[in-house]
């Protein structure tokens, strides 16, 4: 299987990849349709647009700025760019208007407050993360219809797609690239036998579709980017948007441990970094999807840490990204990075099996030792929930991805201080993180049903 680096690695803005980011790219995309549709049909005098969000998107969908993604993407915007504009000024006005300009002469009505529904009946049977976009005339006649699913990552499918899927997301035939592995086991064969590392023969896999410096300078934006909302973070100060009133702390702790280094540890610069990031997502700000949102801060915090504290150069973060963007792919194509689907251990999880295995990698780690840091930092966080408060990605999520770089770096240096032989391996873990997450409750899938989301006395 293949999955692009920079496919998985997306820039947009925050505060969710599933819940913003995928909204958002199917309202553009059946914008798309309705300019197409009208060229080729009789339009009536009236035309209207209607989106109905079900699932988790109906449950925790307004904390996530679901309406305002599809509201965003009517009106052809993407995330990636809108991640250096002001978002929040650009919705107000876009909220305030009830017509959709599709072309010259054709304009339909769309009143984001009316035509955007939240409903929280049963979710669509294909997945959790449902979307139904409409296209009437003056009567109520549906005369085009879509229906999206939001499948994690920023990745969206339709339904005619999605029965096609036996991953979260399309994959390119086996035959597309020249180490196919589908499979953690098949990886570390490839790898012996070729004698390449992981990056090399993920560097392979992409040469086959783009020249080399197209793909060193996509990886240099994608670090340029989690760099640039990592050290925006460090300096914000305020409280978050959504309604819990949460004081952003990753700058009063990261001036703590400037200012007192002989007292800082890893733990704290890396919490620091990593909350930096996610509150910056939280505020809807530029973020890039590692592999979610939700799970945004943890890759960029072990890299910036790496990068500040240890010297790790260019070419090694570029190698960092591509062995994790291996590993990512392997859950994806095994598992899901969908909180809706399997909870946060397929968010924060996953993340930081990706982080460890990058480290490990840029470290002089083996490709049995890379795998083994994987498998140790997916391992414990099996069977983790998604219970967001208030349907924000703020608590516990900010904190959580403190943890994850955490976990992250741990692993790796348990790794490298083995031989890379292991009881269990990176592919039955993934298999029992998919199994649990079949199994786990919806209340803990994304819905702010159950656990943390209901546990909150109010004085």
């Amino acid at each position: 299987m293949f999955i692009s680096v920079l496919d998985l690695f997306k820039i947009g803005v925050g505060p969710s990849s599933s819940h913003t980011m995928g909204p958002m790219v199917a309202a553009k995309d059946f914008r798309g349709r309705i300019q197409t549709f009208v060229t080729s049909h009789p339009i009536p005098d009236f035309l209207q647009v209607r989106c109905t969000l079900r699932g988790s998107l109906a449950f925790t969908g307004k904390g996530h700025a679901t309406d305002r993604a599809v509201t965003l993407g009517m009106h052809n915007h993407t995330p990636q760019g809108l991640a250096k504009l002001d978002v929040n000024e650009l919705f107000q006005k876009l909220w305030q208007q009830n017509t959709l300009p599709i072309n010259e002469s054709v304009t339909v009505h769309f009143n984001p407050p009316e035509d955007i529904i939240f409903d929280r009946g049963e979710p669509l049977p294909e997945h959790p993360n449902g979307m139904i976009f409409q296209l009437l005339d003056g009567t109520g006649k549906t005369l085009l219809t879509e229906t999206y699913f939001s499948i994690g990552g920023g990745f969206i499918s339709t339904l005619s797609e999605i029965g096609q899927i036996v991953a979260p997301i399309k994959m390119e035939a086996t035959s597309s690239c020249g180490f196919p592995f589908d499979s953690a086991n098949q990886m570390m064969k490839m790898s012996a036998d070729s004698g390449l590392s992981i990056a090399a023969m993920k560097r392979s896999n992409e040469l086959e579709r783009m020249n080399e410096k197209a793909l060193n300078d996509g990886l240099d934006a994608i670090w340029d980017a989690m760099h640039t909302c990592l050290e925006k973070g460090l300096v914000a100060e305020g409280r978050l948007p959504g309604g819990l009133n949460i004081k952003r702390r990753a700058h009063a702790l990261y001036l703590q441990l400037q200012n007192n280094p002989q007292k800082a540890n890893l733990n704290d610069w890396l919490c620091a970094y990593a909350m930096a990031v996610n509150e910056e997502n939280a505020a809807g700000h530029m973020v890039v999807t590692a592999p979610t949102n939700g799970a945004a801060g943890v890759i960029p915090a072990v890299i910036y840490y790496a990068v500040k504290h240890e010297g790790a150069t260019q070419e090694q973060v570029r190698d960092f990204l591509l062995v994790a963007g291996a590993i990512g792919g392997l859950i994806k194509h095994n598992s899901s990075i969908s909180g809706a689907e399997v909870g946060c251990q397929g968010e924060v999880g996953s993340a930081s099996a990706m982080a460890a295995a990058g480290l490990c990698a840029i470290k002089g780690g083996s490709t049995a030792q890379i795998e083994n840091a994987a498998e140790i930092a997916l391992e414990h966080h099996l069977g983790m929930t998604c219970d967001p408060v208030g349907s924000l990605v703020q608590v516990p999520c900010i904190e959580r991805n403190g943890f994850g770089a955490i976990k992250a770096y741990t692993a790796s240096s348990l790794a490298i201080r083995g031989d890379g032989q292991h009881f269990m391996s990176l592919d039955n873990c993934i298999a029992a993180m998919k199994q649990t997450g079949l199994e786990m409750s919806v209340k803990y899938k994304e819905t702010s049903l159950g656990g943390l989301a209901v546990s909150i006395t109010e004085c």
